[in-house]
């Protein structure tokens, strides 16, 4: 009995190491055949890049990416763009005495900068939309449905058009401004008021700023909620703190007769271009947080209601954190669609990337290079947005299974 046990023992081992070889033979081969196909797919691009080049030199067009550090020559209507002041970079605008790849990183600037907002914007407008669209109050559901389906079922480009032409540059003029709570409307654009620091270099001030940001970064990226709180109420008190004590101060814009100053300000083909993005994405979001509300099991709402939860709390506390840890995955292809659409920029004169491109090119005849600049430029955003879904998606099923 005992060599019986023995020799099934010794089998039982043989078993496990030829598993186990058999399972490195494959990962081995299944690796080989995963670098060849990236390898493959790098001669192509190489071999492909080469026939491009020499095409272009039989027909007397030289590709370089020289002409990116030549003088631009020409101005930007706005944008900001990096510079080197002495050895550290800073920010400044962008001006024609400035280099074409400059005007190619305000351009990138001006894209970052519309859809930032408009993720933002059109998360909080499409949640609203799509929690609307099952409401128990017939106006705010029908309201929310012929909305949805209106936007969604008209083209983007129209829609910009819209907001342009019939909406912005109808505000009144800078010398009638319309004036709410410190925002001013008017046809040159919108001003908001803008925080400003006023402390100085002083060491008070300036370890307070350093613990508001650490209180910040503490509450994005905390794990557990007590810490997240902490954070939001260290945060708010160093901030009120700071404007109490004149370290921070509000710069509210002022409307003179011919122009606004003071606050930060927003041109009218901008606030067109990220009012059309956000309404537009918006409508999509809605309809993704519509149907994940949908799937969700009824009980889910019969358990709230047996808790005596009105339908506000149900949707706050119970629905929406189960909603968002689904609908991740698909607002991240929706931002990377609206990155890529503020490309229709172009249309109305908003300085984006592809506008300044198609100036880039008129200028240099470099055309395939820019196109090239352009392209790896929304691919990179484009990776950056998803991998910011993925890290946010990631650490809300880690809080998930750890409640």
């Amino acid at each position: 009995m005992n060599v019986q046990q023995a020799n099934a023992a010794g089998q039982t081992v043989d078993d496990d190491l030829s598993t186990a070889r058999r399972r490195r033979r494959n990962r081995i081969r299944y690796d080989a055949i995963q670098f060849a196909v990236v390898g493959a797919a790098v001669v192509l691009v190489v071999l492909f890049a080469f026939a491009v080049k020499e095409g272009l030199a039989r027909h007397g067009i030289r590709f370089s990416f020289s002409f990116l550090w030549e003088a631009a020559g020409f101005d930007i209507s706005e944008g900001k763009t990096l510079v080197l002041d002495g050895f550290w970079p800073g920010i400044a605008d962008f001006t024609s005495d400035r280099l074409i790849v400059q005007a190619f990183l305000a351009g990138i600037f001006n894209t970052i900068k519309v859809a930032v907002l408009a993720i933002v914007l059109s998360t909080v407008l499409g949640t609203m939309l799509g929690v609307g669209r099952l409401s128990t109050n017939w106006v705010v559901r029908n309201l929310s449905f012929w909305c949805v389906e209106f936007v969604r079922n008209t083209p983007l480009l129209i829609q910009l058009v819209f907001w342009y032409f019939a909406v912005v540059l109808h505000f009144p003029p800078i010398a009638a401004a319309a004036k709410f709570y410190g925002v001013v409307i008017s046809q040159q654009g919108l001003y908001f008021p803008a925080p400003v620091w006023q402390g100085g270099a002083s060491p008070l001030a300036v370890g307070a700023a350093v613990l508001f940001w650490a209180a910040v970064i503490g509450l994005i990226l905390g794990r557990k909620k007590q810490l997240r709180w902490m954070c939001a109420g260290a945060a708010v008190v160093l901030a009120g703190a700071m404007f109490a004590t004149g370290v921070l101060g509000l710069d509210v814009p002022v409307a003179s007769k011919f122009k606004a100053s003071g606050g930060t300000g927003m041109s009218p083909e901008m606030a067109a271009l990220l009012l059309a993005i956000v309404v537009n994405s918006a409508s999509y979001i809605a309809e993704i947080v519509r149907g994940a509300i949908d799937a969700l099991p009824k009980g889910q709402w019969e358990a709230a209601a047996s808790l005596s939860l009105n339908r506000r709390d149900t949707v706050h506390d119970i629905i929406l954190p189960q909603v968002f840890r689904v609908v991740l995955p698909s607002f991240g292809n929706q931002y990377i669609s609206l990155t890529k659409n503020t490309a229709l920029g172009i249309a109305i004169g908003y300085p984006e990337l592809f506008n300044i491109y198609g100036t880039i090119a008129n200028q240099t005849g470099h055309s395939l290079e820019g196109i090239v600049i352009v392209m790896v430029s929304y691919l990179i955003l484009s990776w950056a947005i998803s991998a910011a879904v993925g890290w946010a998606d990631r650490r809300m099923r880690q809080r998930g299974a750890a409640r």
